[in-house]
């Protein structure tokens, strides 16, 4: 017969109970205008980056220096991240999939 383990929460778990699970981010160190410093990301948007950075010519460290020059948002992280969105959505265009060869996909259907 098995038993069902209950946890308990540990100190410093959360005040709900939850118990904490191990981070999915990814910290990678870039330089950013000449500085080097640690961006925090989940290993989707280090992919993407990467895809954008080959298709644009362009190095990861000149990618990232170029996204904080014009940031608004309030941190590098999410500035990377509304970036990606822009870019992506830019490229999700009709014309876009048509030359990509994608087709129109049902709108039920999102890519995993």
């Amino acid at each position: 017969m098995r038993r069902n383990a209950v946890q308990s929460p540990s100190v410093g778990s959360p005040p709900d109970g939850r118990m904490r699970t191990a981070s999915t981010l990814v910290n990678r160190n870039v330089t950013v205008a000449g500085r080097r410093t640690s961006i925090r990301l989940e290993p989707v948007m280090w992919d993407a980056l990467q895809h954008v950075c080959r298709r644009e010519g362009t190095g990861l460290n000149a990618l990232v220096t170029e996204i904080d020059r014009q940031r608004v948002e309030s941190s590098l992280t999410a500035s990377i991240r509304v970036y990606l969105l822009r870019y992506f959505r830019a490229a999700a265009t009709d014309e876009g999939h048509r030359l990509a060869g994608h087709g129109a996909a049902p709108a039920h259907q999102l890519p995993v």
